[in-house]
């Protein structure tokens, strides 16, 4: 088995795998959660920066937000890392408050 790059997952690291193909799925899947950690961090980062942007009532900050973090969340919804309703949710959502910048 190979060594593992992060320490934090050195516990994750036992596998009670013998079976060569078992023990490759194991690798993989535990590369794939490394993957899927990072980009459901990112696509919460630019929710965050999304509607940190609407509190401050700037429409053309929080517009430009709005616009940076759709395609991330349909990429996501996309790859199957969240559900498409959940994406659809998060957008409307935030496109109603950016709205309500737009109309005040």
């Amino acid at each position: 088995m190979r060594p593992l790059k992060s320490p934090v997952l050195v516990f994750r690291s036992v596998t009670l795998a013998n079976i060569k193909s078992a023990k490759k799925r194991a690798i993989q899947s535990e590369k794939r959660r490394q993957q899927n950690a990072s980009q459901r961090s990112m696509m919460r980062t630019f929710i965050k920066k999304t509607y940190a942007a609407v509190l401050t009532a700037d429409v053309t900050a929080s517009t430009e937000a709005f616009n940076n973090m759709v395609p991330v969340i349909d990429r996501m919804a996309a790859k199957g890392l969240i559900h498409k309703n959940k994406a659809a949710r998060h957008k409307a959502r935030l496109n109603a408050h950016v709205k309500a910048l737009k109309a005040a």
